[in-house]
């Protein structure tokens, strides 16, 4: 006789139920990977492995949050903001009209100068930037989510598996550091803004946890299934775990390949994606340029298709929170905010087409300092009256949460400390 795990309707179940928390991974293995954990380790080595660690465990239960309170109230996270007080919506409001933009704007800009690798000229990446902008429109706006899960889907593991393959090379070919390199340290003062701009984005910023709320009942409508707390926390520990495997590789891949190097890390656009990509034909070879460029162009535009559902469709759903006469036209409102959002991502791309880097940086600074005020509304939703007592956190996920509230806030200090503040 078959237990209630291994009953085939639950397995059926279980595979509807999965698929938000991957497209959550799908969003974090892009920018902060791809850029910050991979400069982590090429001028750090491996020394800041062990904040990368600590800000994913710090972060898990703030985005943990938003797929269990789904689960255990039937509403969306952003319904629980407005239940703690009508001024959290607004605030989530606000927050995603900045880190939405801006945000979109960097990881379409990164898509942009990928594809100029295929043999391109780089003085065009404005141009393809808001080319993939205007298909990632179009792929939202006519395939909705059902296609949106599947791309996240194949691309997720179409990287995986190449970024192992370098990674597994990277490690027989060893590291080309001298034996006798000195590493620079990562703990001082003058090093404080990279470490907030790799925290921010890693492994994603916290208003996505609103995003795998709102992909729930898209999943759904797609299955006719939604998913209990224990599916929803399979999918959501699938894909977490993955986006945190995946940030140490990328680790290790910058400290086996370009640590002690002498490299320097590409600040211009055209320059850091033929950089980014060389860290994978180095140790695979030559050959596989043009397969590496496309793991990387596809995660990218990946990112980007998600950022321009994940945010629009956010605010949207604040604004049906806001205001009772749009609660009826949720599809027209998203649909506007995406066409708002694509059009201010494109006017912020011209103004940053000279520095990538520069761009990338302060998208992932705002999303930082945003984390502690994003968090601590969580942390009171998913302590609400209305969910069931069972499905609250439990003295260690409190503890975790506090934790990482302290952490937040710390960093960001020091972060004000640092660049308004010490001389």
């Amino acid at each position: 006789m078959l237990g209630a795990a291994e009953h085939p309707g639950n397995r059926s179940n279980l595979l509807k139920a999965i698929g938000p928390g991957i497209l959550v991974a799908c969003s974090a293995i892009g920018g902060s990977h791809l850029v910050w954990s991979t400069q982590a380790g090429a001028q750090y080595g491996w020394s800041l492995i062990g904040l990368i660690l600590l800000a994913n465990l710090f972060k898990f239960p703030f985005f943990l949050y938003g797929q269990r309170y789904t689960a255990a109230t039937q509403e969306s996270l952003l319904a629980g903001y407005q239940r703690q007080g009508i001024v959290y919506v607004y605030i989530f409001l606000v927050i995603n009209i900045l880190t939405g933009i801006i945000n979109t704007a960097g990881v379409a800009m990164l898509s942009g100068a990928l594809f100029a690798g295929y043999g391109f000229d780089g003085s065009r990446i404005p141009a393809f930037t808001f080319g993939i902008l205007v298909l990632c429109t179009a792929t939202v706006l006519l395939g909705h989510y059902k296609l949106l899960d599947k791309l996240a889907k194949l691309v997720v593991t179409l990287l995986s598996l190449s970024t192992l393959v370098a990674l597994g090379l990277a490690f027989v070919h060893g590291p080309v550091a001298a034996p006798d390199f000195v590493s620079p340290s990562p703990w001082t003062w003058q090093a404080f803004p990279f470490l907030v701009m790799l925290l921010g984005w890693m492994p994603a910023p916290v208003d996505l946890s609103a995003w795998s709320s709102l992909w729930m009942f898209s999943r759904e409508e797609e299955t006719g299934h939604f998913a209990t707390t224990r599916e929803t926390s399979i999918d959501f520990y699938l894909g977490y775990v993955m986006a945190v495997v995946m940030a140490v590789a990328f680790v290790a891949l910058g400290k086996l390949i370009m640590y002690g190097s002498g490299q320097e890390v590409v600040s211009g656009s055209t320059g850091f994606s033929q950089q980014l990509v060389s860290l994978y034909s180095a140790s695979i070879g030559e050959w596989s340029k043009p397969l590496i460029l496309t793991a990387a162009f596809s995660t990218m535009f990946s990112t980007t298709l998600t950022c321009i559902d994940g945010y629009p469709r956010s605010l949207a759903a604040s604004c049906t929170l806001l205001s009772k006469s749009c609660a009826s036209h949720f599809k027209q409102i998203f649909q506007l905010w995406i066409l708002l959002s694509v059009v201010a991502a494109s006017i912020i791309v011209l103004y940053f087409v000279d520095n990538l880097l520069q761009l990338l940086s302060f998208a992932a600074i705002v999303s930082f300092i945003t984390s502690p005020i994003l968090a601590y509304i969580n942390y009171r939703v998913m302590n609400g009256s209305n969910v069931p007592a069972e499905e609250r956190p439990g003295p260690f996920l409190k503890l975790l949460s506090l934790a990482g509230l302290i952490f937040f806030l710390l960093m960001t200090a020091g972060f004000v400390y640092v660049t308004f503040i010490r001389i």
